[in-house]
């Protein structure tokens, strides 16, 4: 491998100092709790089995009565704090265990704190099962089962979309609408604490989602079944129609903990307001940092004005990272600290190493695939690490797509955590392509007939019916043929029917990118602007990113039967990869998103992607132009609160990197000049930049304690503003403009006014 590949600092960046976090101040609760202290036999009996609690975990844990906000950084430790705060609670304090409840987000969580608190010293276990620490799902199915709610739970996802399938077969627009983003529209709308009723209903296709999701919930009532949203929406309406019970739980749970409060939505909230009223022992740990999960209901202004909702509230900030060395801690301070939106931080490292993160500059996303596996096989040929030690994260499903095939052409063991089963080639937009790829090697592929039908807007079940009575009467060459004996069809479906025909006959013989820029071009690309009834669900720049990602993927090849035998390769591989994901103890490589990642460690990451347009996302990039379709707080996305939360996902990911960390930023992405993320930029300041990590948060929590609002520049300072601009790509030329209308937006590029070199879109904070 070369030498080379791998550098200290991203390309094209300003400065030449690598960003390294201070070391913290290696005291313990052994020197910071003196023996004269009340309660430090409850400190000595921690020590004895290990747990040494640092300043900040222990004025957290010794926190008794009234709201506290525990700010916890990445690797701080916020479990051991939850964890010791409520056997402090017990063990000093002689609080009921049964007046605890510990309220989290997965079950697995919620399990490992048991068992903790079980393991603390002073305690029985039958004392430490006494605490409620359970989900919020699971908590409240608790209180809705003891008041009489039997129905049946609906957790299978598979059914629920069987189910809109369904309704959407028995309205006639079956091939229309993606359940699974349905389901998701309707679970943002309860997250907010709004229902059906209070979706749009401006246009006929917002209408038209009303009437299916009306008709959906209207199922689960007749078939007397409940899903997860339902669980905390009917204890919510429960509680607020039943003030004896809400105010036995107010009176039995005196000492309420939220784990991971930054990615608790509206509902969630109220809930736990209503519970810990009117004494207010709300102790909730999160990271603001690490709000990315909006998409989901999550929504960062609740943890960012907890201090607004309880003016009395103490706010306690885990500020030493005991996860990763002092450059990757120090990369990501000087990553987030350019949002502005968030609670002041900066992280302290416990260890110090030579090596820093590393960073790599490939061609595209198949070189990027390359280098990556290529110098994975060199670490564990040199047994450096594990195959299970490392993890490669990904912004999008369609970034992941190289790096997939390639660990699958080297035999790596691995193991991908996709937000579904399916692979890049089965998600809807591609597959649609790649069976008029399949009908163009294969005129009787009859389940590439059925796909492809809903761009003919034929009824699927009805053209197959058609074709396949037809085809045993009388076989034809080309089967679709037969969809012109359909009485119902106009003249102009038969003719696009002939059309089709046509085309899927001159694709043979082309290669494959030919084949696909052909078919986008003469009618899937309008097709997919057209269907208006894609827009509630699916953004349209996201399927055009996996389309142009298709296109990358089939320059590789000069046949399109060898392409399509690629793509049943990946399918096949990746049927067998699921069956690995439920052996835990695999010797295999995580492929996750960087979602996916969140609340994991892993000794050795490499992020992919880092570049402009995948990370920040295009999305975000353009969120100013693009309709906001999940509820947010009534408003329309703009780019400041798209980027941000982009940034946000690039801390999550360097800061799971317990050793190693490798950052690769390809120069072209979907076939277009893609510079490295300005997010890794801008942690590499110029000479005339402030280089110090953390010097800006200082002055702006001295302007804080002036008086001036969290998170905001003094008024004396020039705020910056990050925003659209074209940039030019001359290295001799650094002029750039700001993009202020509408149809500079809808732009490719245009010529740089100075030196008539191309400019492109990117972003300027200035």
């Amino acid at each position: 491998m070369e030498k080379k590949r791998f550098f200290c600092r991203p390309m094209g960046a300003p400065g030449s100092v690598v960003p390294r976090a201070e070391l913290a101040d290696s005291q313990t609760s052994r020197q910071l709790v003196s023996e004269s202290e009340w309660d430090a036999v409850y400190f000595r009996s921690l020590e004895e089995t290990g747990i040494f609690l640092n300043k900040p975990q222990i004025e957290a844990v010794r926190h008794y009565e009234g709201p506290l906000l525990t700010l916890a950084g990445a690797g701080t430790g916020k479990t051991s704090v939850l964890v010791c705060r409520t056997g402090y609670l017990m063990a000093i304090h002689n609080v009921d265990p049964r007046n605890i409840l510990l309220v989290t987000f997965t079950s697995k969580a919620a399990g490992e704190m048991k068992e903790r608190i079980a393991k603390l010293p002073g305690l029985t276990r039958q004392k430490a099962t006494q605490v409620e620490a359970r989900t919020f799902h699971s908590f409240f199915l608790k209180i809705i089962r003891s008041r009489g709610f039997n129905q049946k739970i609906l957790s299978n996802e598979r059914v629920k979309q069987i189910t809109i399938k369904q309704i959407l077969k028995k309205m006639g627009v079956e091939d229309t609408y993606q359940p699974e983003t349905l389901i998701s529209i309707l679970s943002s709308y309860k997250m907010n604490i709004l229902t059906v009723e209070d979706l749009p209903s401006r246009t006929d296709e917002e209408k038209e989602v009303k009437r299916i999701l009306s008709a959906y919930e209207s199922w689960k009532r007749e078939t007397d079944q409940i899903d997860f949203d339902d669980i905390l929406t009917e204890a919510y309406r429960l509680l607020k129609e039943t003030p004896s019970l809400l105010k036995m739980l107010q009176a039995r749970f005196r000492y309420i903990m939220v784990d991971e409060f930054q990615d608790t939505n509206p509902l969630q909230y109220e809930l736990v307001k209503m519970l810990a009223y009117p004494r207010h022992n709300l102790f909730v740990v999160g990271d603001d940092d690490q709000t990315i999960f909006s998409f989901n209901g999550a929504n960062n202004g609740i943890i960012l004005n907890f201090d607004k909702a309880f003016p009395e509230a103490k706010t306690v900030t885990l500020d030493i990272n005991y996860r990763s060395p002092n450059g990757i801690v120090g990369l990501g301070n000087t990553v987030i600290q350019h949002n502005k939106e968030r609670k002041l931080k900066t992280l302290k490292s416990t260890k110090e190493e030579a090596l820093t993160p590393q960073f790599l500059r490939p061609v595209d996303t198949d070189q990027e695939a390359e280098w990556v596996i290529e110098a994975i096989k060199e670490k564990v040929l040199e047994g450096k690490s594990q195959y299970r030690d490392i993890a490669i994260l990904h912004r999008t499903a369609s970034s992941s797509r190289a790096i997939f095939e390639q660990l699958t052409l080297d035999g790596i063991p691995f193991v991908s955590y996709g937000a579904t089963d399916q692979t890049f080639y089965e998600q809807w937009p591609v597959k649609m392509v790649v069976s008029y790829l399949r009908l163009a090697v294969d005129h009787h592929h009859f389940e590439a007939m059925e796909d492809l039908l809903p761009t003919l807007f034929i009824n699927r079940d009805q053209g197959m019916r058609v074709i396949r009575e037809n085809e045993a009467i009388q076989p034809k060459k080309y089967p679709l043929i037969h969809l012109t004996a359909i009485h119902t069809l106009k003249g102009f479906q038969k003719d696009a029917i002939r059309d089709r025909i046509k085309l899927i006959k001159g694709l043979k013989d082309l290669e494959p990118v030919t084949a696909i820029k052909q078919i986008r071009s003469q009618f899937y690309d309008k097709y997919l602007e057209a269907n208006d009834r894609q827009t509630p669900t699916v953004n349209k720049e996201t399927l055009k990113e996996a389309l142009d990602e298709l296109e990358t993927s089939a320059k590789r090849f000069k046949k399109i039967s060898t392409f399509v035998e690629l793509i049943d390769d990946m399918i096949r591989k990746n049927q067998e990869m699921v069956k690995l994901r439920s052996d835990v103890q695999a010797d295999a490589v995580s492929l996750m998103t960087i979602h996916r990642s969140k609340g994991l460690e892993f000794p050795v990451v490499y992020l992919i992607g880092a570049s402009d347009g995948i990370l920040p996302h295009s999305t975000a990039l353009e969120a100013n132009k693009m309709e906001e379709r999940a509820v947010r707080d009534d408003k329309k996305n703009t780019v400041h609160q798209a980027t941000e939360e982009e940034r946000r996902l690039c801390y999550v990911a360097i800061t799971r990197a317990q050793e190693e960390l490798y950052i690769s930023s390809p120069k072209v992405y979907r076939g277009k000049k893609a510079d490295v993320s300005t997010f890794l930029l801008q942690a590499y300041p110029g000479e005339n930049q402030d280089k110090t990590v953390g010097v800006k948060e200082k002055e702006r929590r001295t302007s804080q304690a002036s008086g001036t609002k969290l998170g905001k520049p003094d008024s004396t300072e020039r705020p910056k503003k990050t925003f659209l601009a074209w940039l030019c790509t001359s290295d001799s030329c650094h002029i750039w403009q700001k993009i202020i209308t509408y149809e500079d937006t809808e732009l490719e590029h245009k010529d740089c006014p100075l030196c008539q070199s191309k400019m492109v879109k990117g972003i300027k904070t200035f």
